[in-house]
């Protein structure tokens, strides 16, 4: 790693381009926001140059301030190039043994799932002992709105960007982001039904979907809510350890 950063110095004549370059590089192997000391001590960067090209890239939506930790994580702009590794390896890893125990407390399944356009595609998938095989392994695509992780992570996004992913704003994900989870139930498997939650990375954007598959009634009421509560959990136990944030925002206009 600190060649492929140390060489972007060496090759360039354009010493603020490469260390603009050497910044993006570092914040997207990292697993979570870290502050400018630390980016300044990784990369031997002068203190006025750190804080200077952080700043433009802020400006610029490359780079996104935490204020909460003084930290620095990739920005909106920036995720279309890092996100299949800042969203997916960090969070595959931290989530495997939170997800062991969900699919163990409902005798069933635990996925996590990101969302790409308008499908969703599961980047993790731990059953429990004895339970059913399922369609939704890892690499597996489905039409989000059929899924309780895709309605899950669309109920998290503002007006605009779910009009761009759907061509309107279904009432359903509405209610789903007041309460808080997402269900379905015999739409993917014939007898098994999902509850899930988002993911949300420190942008407060949804990066990725905690999800439960089970047999149809066979968890019901006051036990149904206490597996919501678990997910909702371990859910904010990931954004926390992961991207370093915790919260919800609200549906924006």
């Amino acid at each position: 790693m600190s060649s492929i950063l140390g060489n972007l110095t060496i090759m360039s004549h354009v010493p603020a381009a490469a260390n603009t370059l050497r910044i993006l590089t570092l914040l997207s192997t990292l697993d979570s926001p870290v502050s400018a000391a630390r980016i300044q001590q990784e990369l031997g960067l002068p203190r006025s140059t750190t804080y200077h090209l952080l700043n433009v890239m802020i400006e610029y939506g490359y780079v996104m301030y935490v204020p909460e930790r003084r930290a620095y994580g990739l920005g909106i702009a920036a995720y279309g190039m890092s996100g299949a590794y800042a969203t997916q390896q960090p969070l595959v890893r931290t989530a495997t043994r939170p997800a062991k125990h969900l699919a163990e407390l409902v005798s069933g399944t635990c996925h996590v799932s990101r969302i790409v356009g308008d499908e969703v595609v599961y980047i993790l998938e731990l059953p429990s002992p004895g339970a059913p095989r399922l369609i939704t392994g890892v690499g597996v695509r489905l039409p989000a709105m059929n899924t309780a992780s895709g309605k899950a992570m669309l109920s998290m996004m503002d007006t605009k960007r779910i009009n761009a992913v759907l061509g309107s704003v279904p009432e359903e994900l509405l209610e789903i982001r007041m309460q808080g989870y997402a269900e379905e139930i015999e739409v993917v498997a014939p007898g098994q039904e999902s509850v899930a939650v988002p993911i949300l990375n420190h942008l407060q954007e949804p990066s990725a979907a905690l999800a439960v598959t089970f047999a149809t009634g066979s968890i019901t009421g006051s036990a149904r809510m206490s597996v919501v509560e678990d997910l909702q959990m371990k859910a904010a136990g990931l954004e926390k350890r992961v991207y370093g944030s915790a919260g919800r925002k609200r549906l924006a206009d």
